[in-house]
């Protein structure tokens, strides 16, 4: 197991209210010292700000680019990888334009658009505003790579410390969350593991267990830096090796391969597993299944077993929704918002985050083969899009309400 991401969350509009970020990296520095001397490999220092559009509402487009390389160049001097800018939001418009710009602009800048309003509304416009950005990325470069840094947001509160849905609240103090590379533990409970009940009992004691060590271990530099702790997020993130996949592991509980029925039934056995466990959570704490990040789904992906609807269906009994999906280039940013516009939705109906990473490969055919260079991809084949774009009244302006079916009851 492994920490995938200290992510330091930041509000750079409280200025001389908040410590200045070279603070801040001392104390991830500090954080990462005191997590690998109990042996906890960290792969990556993060930092997250809060949403763009309210540190700087006055800026061109242009200007945010340039603002976001400003802070992408500083943050990379004081040690952190990679930089979250948070989400544009149905309340500023203009800012989901400004979006492609600065993925041009800076190489290790997170972006989001929210899909969603608080109170239970999707915005329309701005689903479609979600999807000319994933086609606009995808131009950026030839492998249509780009996307890896923006995904569209159901649902999904500051917090979190996986990339790129980190954002923090605005004008709230600096904070941590770790981000946890989990996906090799639950493979391996689950082998071992003679039940369903041994498995889940098996997996919720290594995590508790582990989650212990993890605060112990964060307590001192969150002290001493005067840093909240936000909490875990233990998400199963996988690696793409045979040894930490989340793929593997629903398959290690009777699957012979993803993608066919039973699928759902082991997806929901082990977020509610994750459901029961008994430590601070900060973000999805939910099964993670990036397609691109792990070996088995892309495998099962290639083969054609595993689809787009099945990864969506999966989404609603647990999950972070679709992540790291490769679609063929020639996708429409109005056969896009078609998808998006179910996982916004699903994420009110059902009153959880989800989210949407879909990576349109410029001159890929569905079938084809992916081609990355990238230590944390497995190549795939490129997914069917089964899409076509809305007319009528879901194609219109509104900001429809759902009330999550809970509420009902």
């Amino acid at each position: 197991m492994n920490i995938r991401s200290i992510t330091t969350f930041y509000d750079p509009a409280l200025g001389g209210m908040t410590p200045p970020l070279e603070v801040l990296a001392q104390f991830a520095a500090a954080a990462k010292n005191a997590l690998q001397a109990n042996d906890y490999p960290v792969q990556s220092i993060r930092l997250a700000t809060s949403p763009f559009p309210g540190w700087a509402p006055r800026l061109t487009s242009d200007a945010l680019a340039a603002l976001a390389v400003d802070l992408e160049s500083q943050a990379a001097s004081l040690g952190f990888n990679y930089v979250s800018l948070g989400p544009a939001d149905p309340a500023n418009p203009a800012s989901y334009p400004a979006i492609p710009l600065i993925l041009a602009a800076a190489q290790s800048v997170f972006a989001t658009g929210l899909m969603t309003s608080p109170g239970g509304k999707v915005s329309l416009p701005a689903v479609r505003a979600c999807a000319e950005i994933i086609t606009q990325a995808a131009k950026i470069s030839p492998d249509g790579f780009t996307n890896l840094r923006f995904a569209a947001l159901g649902n999904v509160p500051p917090g979190s410390p996986f990339l790129p849905s980190a954002y923090h609240s605005a004008g709230a103090p600096p904070a941590v969350a770790l981000a946890v590379e989990s996906a090799d533990l639950a493979l391996e409970v689950f082998k071992q593991a003679t039940s369903l009940e041994g498995a889940r009992l098996g997996l919720l004691n290594r995590l508790e267990e582990h989650a212990a060590h993890l605060q112990a271990a964060m307590a001192e530099p969150c002290q001493r830096f005067g840093v909240r702790f936000l909490g875990l997020d233990y998400s199963l993130a996988p690696y793409p090796s045979e040894t930490c996949s989340s793929g593997s592991a629903l398959e290690s509980l009777g699957l012979s391969r993803l993608g066919l029925f039973g699928t759902l039934a082991a997806a929901a056995f082990l977020a509610d597993t994750l459901d029961r466990g008994n430590w601070p959570r900060s973000g999805f704490n939910g099964l993670m299944l990036p397609v691109l990040e792990d070996l088995t789904l892309a495998t099962r992906a290639a083969e054609g077993s595993l689809t787009v609807r099945d990864l969506l269906m999966v989404s609603a009994v647990c999950g972070t929704g679709l992540d790291t999906i490769p679609l063929p280039g020639e996708a429409t940013a109005a056969q896009l918002a078609a998808i998006l516009l179910d996982v916004a939705v699903l994420s009110q109906r059902l009153d959880k985050p989800l989210t949407a990473r879909l990576m349109p490969i410029p001159g890929k055919a569905a079938g084809e083969r992916t081609d990355f260079e990238f230590e944390f991809f497995a190549n795939s084949r490129v997914m069917a899009l089964n899409a076509e774009p809305l007319t009528g009244f879901l194609a219109g302006d509104e900001e429809i309400d759902f009330h999550p079916r809970s509420s009902y009851q």
